[in-house]
């Protein structure tokens, strides 16, 4: 039985819109993984952060453990930074990743109680581009 050229028609925009819905979909889930994956690295790096002035106000007693938080907090923005192409947050990273930065060479130049407000700033401002 030979289908008719406007069935044929209605079939095939039936299967385009489903394709481009099932896209759609998918996409929207990968956005929607991405957000998620963003703001629990963001809590993970704020709760590295609280590790890291906890760290500096014992550093008479562990100094180590200040390098262990920047390095919790390296590793989180590793993985934050390759998860994501959103061009706010990887500003936010690069922000994070600089005041880190900052913080160890304060360290290797002999300060053992080094500002860390700057890290405290940019995980604030990365927690909000995630959760905005």
């Amino acid at each position: 039985m030979a289908v008719s050229r406007g069935r044929r028609i209605t079939i095939t925009v039936a299967a385009l819109a489903a394709v481009g819905l099932t896209a759609g979909l998918t996409t929207g889930c990968d956005a929607v993984d991405k957000a998620l994956d963003c703001v629990q690295t963001a809590d993970t790096i704020a709760d590295s952060v609280t590790d890291l002035q906890q760290a500096v106000e014992n550093a008479s007693n562990d100094p180590s453990q200040i390098d262990q938080s920047l390095a919790s907090i390296d590793k989180n923005l590793d993985k934050i930074g390759d998860k994501t192409d959103n061009a706010d947050v990887n500003k936010a990273v690069d922000n994070l990743d600089k005041a880190v930065g900052n913080v160890r060479t304060a360290i290797k130049n002999g300060d053992n109680t080094p500002d860390i407000s700057p890290v405290t700033d940019a995980a604030g401002e990365l927690t909000k581009v995630c959760t905005s």
